[in-house]
């Protein structure tokens, strides 16, 4: 019998416990697979906290895998058994050595792309190409501000954002960090702990703000990111790892006739429309090397509790990934 994390109530790391657990059966519409690699992102923390209540209890999480095709359900016709895919999926069920996925949200990964590489890089890639793409369209004219910039996503939308012209304004939270936001092309780096980044940015942008600011951190930087748009500019709003964000009154955008959009990945994926020339816009970029995410962290998935800690902690540069 396969081994997967079940989470039986929300609250601290410990909560993730490994045990062995029924074979899952593909049903209708699904793929069974073996998993070889499993991207831990924040969603998953916010789903273990109970900040997220989108995982049934008791309930294996997990939103990122890659692994072998093992058995295909009803009607489905393909990828073949053996077939290697990665797959991003709202339904979860990701930290296990065995998963069902839809089948029409995996993606078959080129001989070049490592394991690691795919998990790592599957959801924060496809985000990314959200954010350039549906949340706002990046171009050569476009300045932009990207919080957390030496994250996983912080770092693929920096080289994709400077391949398509557009000037960066990144924020981190050190020095060290500081070095991995310049290494992946941004313009301008801002220490947001030692200096006041509304005014950084104001002082970089002469005065005029940007055109679009990416806030996945929430409570912390809200407010200063919207006080970083240039008129008619827009916030990407799209995690919250400092908390949540408080109600705010909604005229505060009439200042500039700024946009607020608050997108989730999953309602992009779930439109065939979009979700095909996202999967294109994925392969053509890791194929540029636009998104070659940087394992900062590789645990026995027996050890997805750790795995949690460290993303909590804010203190990595890079991908966490788990193995079965």
């Amino acid at each position: 019998m396969p081994n997967a994390i079940v989470l039986r109530e929300f609250g601290p790391a410990e909560n993730l416990v490994f045990e062995e657990v029924e074979r899952p059966e593909p049903g209708p519409g699904q793929l069974r697979l073996r998993v070889s690699a499993i991207g831990a992102n924040y969603h998953d923390v916010y789903v273990r906290t109970g900040l997220y209540r989108t995982l049934d209890l008791p309930g294996v999480p997990g939103i990122e895998l890659v692994g072998v095709v093992d058995a295909l359900g009803e009607g489905v016709t393909g990828p073949a058994p053996g077939t290697r895919v990665a797959c991003v999926t709202g339904r979860y069920g990701c930290y296990a050595e065995e998963a069902v996925v839809p089948a029409e949200l995996v993606l078959p990964m080129p001989d070049a792309i490592s394991d690691e590489a795919a998990a790592a890089g599957m959801l924060k890639g496809l985000t990314a190409a959200m954010l350039l793409t549906e949340a706002y369209r990046v171009g050569a004219e476009t300045t932009l501000l990207i919080h957390a910039g030496a994250g996983g996503v912080g770092q693929i939308v920096t080289r994709w954002a400077k391949a398509l012209g557009a000037t960066v304004i990144s924020t981190v939270g050190s020095e060290a960090k500081a070095r991995v936001a310049q290494a992946c092309g941004a313009d301008h780096v801002v220490l947001y702990r030692e200096e006041d980044f509304v005014a950084r940015v104001k002082e970089i942008t002469g005065g005029r703000g940007v055109d679009v600011a990416y806030d996945s951190v929430g409570k912390d930087t809200f407010a200063g990111s919207l006080d970083c748009l240039a008129p008619l500019g827009h916030l990407v709003n799209f995690g919250q790892a400092s908390g949540p964000v408080p109600p705010f009154e909604v005229s505060r955008l009439a200042a500039g006739s700024h946009t607020l959009l608050r997108p989730i990945i999953f309602h992009y994926l779930a439109d065939p429309a979009r979700r095909g020339p996202l999967f294109e816009m994925l392969l053509g970029a890791m194929e540029a090397g636009l998104v070659t995410p940087d394992v900062a962290l590789s645990l026995p998935l027996s050890e997805a509790a750790e795995a949690h800690r460290a993303l909590e902690s804010r203190a990595l540069a890079g991908a966490v990934i788990l193995r079965p």
